[in-house]
């Protein structure tokens, strides 16, 4: 069994369930026996192209949700134009304090296929519990991150209510850092209202402390400068 087949079954299998699907109903939307879907599953057997695309369209998700790619922290020629702070990187984690509940919410953002010169396709999972296990995360978004000389752009839209739309803007991200700080402002869904969320960005898993829930807060500064611009604004 390669790595490889063993985590798209993985994800197989965790998209199936979130769906509420059995093995046989999810066999036979894409005309397979039970026991070929079991070892899908299982990493036991490889998935031709063709069944991957199946899959994909039978658990309504995105074909690039279902692939496997490696960590890798080497440049390479089709990541030359991406800003420094993306460079190498094919996920980065994002993290905002939660004023609702009072918790703190860590999301993972994998960058997938180029779409066109500075734009990439993009997942985000929001509010992962467990970093080692992102996909089971409360909400998922799809869309695309497009790369300005000032700054780096995100426009998602939630994978099961498209109503929920969001946007980020990452600040500076030509300047290597890392970390780096971000807007988010999209809807909320407890209550249903228009929201700004200042999020930081990491490439790399962050402590998760006193000191963190500190900076992600709403600070005396933030007010000022709302006060100031008349809206939120980080820098």
């Amino acid at each position: 069994m390669s790595e490889v087949s063993i985590e798209i079954g993985n994800r197989i299998r965790y998209f199936r369930k979130s769906r509420k699907m059995t093995l046989e109903e999810l066999a036979e939307l894409i005309c397979k026996s039970k026991a070929t879907m079991s070892k899908y599953e299982k990493g036991e057997i490889s998935i031709d192209v063709e069944t991957l695309y199946d899959l994909a369209e039978a658990l309504h998700i995105h074909v690039e949700q279902l692939l496997y790619h490696k960590i890798s922290n080497n440049d390479s020629p089709e990541r030359e134009i991406k800003p420094a702070f993306f460079r190498g990187l094919n996920h980065f984690y994002a993290y905002f304090f939660d004023g609702r509940d009072g918790s703190l919410n860590r999301s993972v953002l994998d960058i997938f296929s180029q779409v066109e010169n500075n734009k990439y396709n993009i997942v985000m999972y929001m509010n992962c519990k467990d970093l080692e296990q992102y996909q089971k995360s409360e909400n998922t978004y799809w869309g695309y991150i497009e790369h300005f000389d000032a700054l780096s752009i995100i426009e998602l839209t939630h994978q099961d209510n498209p109503m929920e739309k969001a946007s980020i803007q990452i600040l500076a991200s030509f300047l290597d850092a890392e970390m780096k700080w971000g807007l988010w402002n999209g809807v909320s869904s407890r209550p249903m209202m228009p929201v700004a969320v200042k999020m930081l960005f990491s490439k790399k898993p962050v402590k998760e402390d006193e000191e963190l829930i500190r900076q992600l807060k709403v600070s005396k500064e933030d007010v000022r400068r709302m006060k100031l611009y008349n809206f939120f604004s980080v820098v």
